[in-house]
């Protein structure tokens, strides 16, 4: 159960975490790319030593664009996936997907892949945030999406990484957490990989 003092607290978080974005993607535009230079760190601190499946998303608004750490790792020969919401309070499902294949909207009105695409179970999830700490706490939009997919996963014995992808500047000290919140992995940033597990 949400607790409305926290929930209260987080919808402020939100707001200002929101205004700090926008203007670090004006501050940074490189930033993406500089994220992406650091790929071969993410994965030695992952321990990712063979090629797998990395479940990126398509960014929307003020989001770090995952799109340069998607080609690097391509060509270290991953596969890509992209989430789809197909149940409105289920967990995401990842659909194969590769650059130039046709996309629609899902029930959240976001970029997905078809349904035809084939489903892919991720070597690694990268994870959209508004804010971060170095605990692993994760603010998110709200709706509760990867919240739920974590749990699903990591309640199964499955537990690929899950590592938020954001700008450096989006850093707080510490975010308020409830029963549901899954905490994150680690986090890239333009600079550098942030481990929240010391067990990777």
């Amino acid at each position: 159960m949400t607790d409305p003092a926290t929930a209260s607290q987080k919808a402020a978080l939100r707001m200002e975490a929101r205004n700090r974005r926008k203007a670090l993607l004006v501050q940074h535009p490189e930033a993406d790319w500089m994220a992406a230079d650091r790929a071969g760190e993410m994965l030695d601190a992952l321990r990712l030593t063979r090629d797998g499946t990395i479940a990126l998303y398509k960014a929307f608004g003020a989001e770090l664009d995952p799109r340069p750490l998607g080609d690097v790792l391509k060509k270290r020969g991953w596969w890509l996936a992209l989430p789809c919401v197909e149940e409105p309070d289920g967990p995401l499902v990842f659909r194969s997907w590769q650059p130039g294949e046709r996309l629609a909207p899902d029930l959240s009105g976001l970029p997905a892949p078809l349904t035809s695409a084939r489903e892919a179970a991720p070597d690694l999830i990268l994870v959209p945030l508004l804010a971060f700490d170095r605990g692993g706490g994760r603010l998110g939009q709200g709706g509760g999406h990867y919240d739920r997919t974590l749990a699903a996963l990591r309640g199964q014995g499955l537990a690929p990484p899950a590592v938020g992808f954001a700008y450096s500047g989006q850093e707080v000290a510490r975010l308020p957490r409830e029963p549901h919140d899954q905490p994150l992995d680690g986090i890239l940033t333009e600079a550098g990989y942030i481990a929240a597990r010391k067990d990777y």
